[in-house]
């Protein structure tokens, strides 16, 4: 019986310990989360520069849930906090070159987690383009080459289709929304309100929610210390430096290419997750960057 006892304390304290590291950070998150609000509520907030009107109930009820979730999503949200620090430096130049807010940086997180995940339906990258909206784009895709996984690519072709939903809708908050429910779908929807404010529109729950999603990360992850997250910057994972190698002629194997840039498949892969296959035909002697990480990376 008192060994009973003794188990069920040390088992007490482990799961009382994991709850504190693991769950939850630290007694004002706790609190936060026990009374159903937010560690902090901004008094203003924005998307590209055109302001959120949180005047508006429906609209603060609406940012306050995106912060709630957000906020108490802890190891989703410090992970991308740490992707964040390797991948946006890539990211801001290509938006800015654009003409394309850097808020929408912040698009590319809620889409991803900024990783080059797979939806259900088929979208691919950190910016999820179908197939088909990836080559009306200038992208390949193919069983060969997928440039969807092309970062830089795909930020170009994000900021294509974002900058004409800007001139179809007339501000960047519709055309965020429009990267969701699409430019036919919001059109749509203008026509039947007579509204063109996404803040006035009636929506799907998922192209309701998508822009206080990304209104939402992007409070949290410039200040996260204000949502409850400690963040080192020995804990952010650091850009990776690399070497473009141009190649215009097939690679019969990635393997013997990669070990002849003095690395291995794995990581060739890695810096390149747009290579789909173990080779590279290129018949039509079209130019590939390749891009292989400096010696100590």
């Amino acid at each position: 019986m008192k060994t009973h006892k003794a188990l069920l304390s040390t088992i007490a304290i482990i799961l009382i310990s994991g709850i504190l590291v693991f769950g939850i950070s630290g007694d004002n998150k706790a609190k936060s989360l026990r009374e159903g609000t937010p560690l902090y509520f901004p008094t203003t907030v924005d998307f590209a520069g055109e302001p959120t009107p949180l005047q508006i109930s429906d609209v603060r009820e609406r940012l306050d849930r995106e912060l709630l979730v957000n906020a108490n999503l802890d190891a989703t949200t410090v992970l991308i906090i740490r992707r964040a620090n390797r991948y946006f430096p890539i990211i801001e130049p290509i938006l800015a070159q654009n003409g394309v807010p850097d808020d929408f940086k912040y698009l590319a997180v809620i889409e991803s987690g900024l990783m080059n995940v797979t939806s259900p339906s088929g979208a691919k990258g950190f910016w999820q383009f179908m197939p088909d909206t990836a080559k009306e784009k200038g992208m390949e895709v193919n069983d060969l080459v997928d440039e969807r996984y092309h970062l830089e690519k795909s930020t170009d072709a994000a900021c294509k289709y974002l900058l004409a939903a800007k001139a179809k809708f007339g501000s960047w908050t519709m055309a965020a929304a429009s990267y969701n429910g699409g430019m036919a779908g919001l059109s749509k929807r203008v026509e039947e309100q007579k509204v063109t404010n996404y803040y006035d529109l009636g929506l799907t729950d998922e192209t309701a929610r998508y822009v206080f999603r990304i209104i939402a990360l992007k409070e949290i992850m410039k200040n996260p210390a204000l949502y409850g997250f400690s963040i080192y910057p020995n804990e952010l994972y650091q850009p990776i430096p690399t070497k473009n190698v141009e190649v215009d002629s097939t690679i019969n194997d990635l393997t013997a290419f990669a070990q002849s840039q003095g690395i291995n498949y794995k990581i060739l892969k890695i810096h390149n997750p747009w290579l789909r296959d173990k080779k590279l035909v290129n018949q039509s002697k079209k130019k590939y960057e390749i891009k292989i990480p400096l010696a100590g990376y």
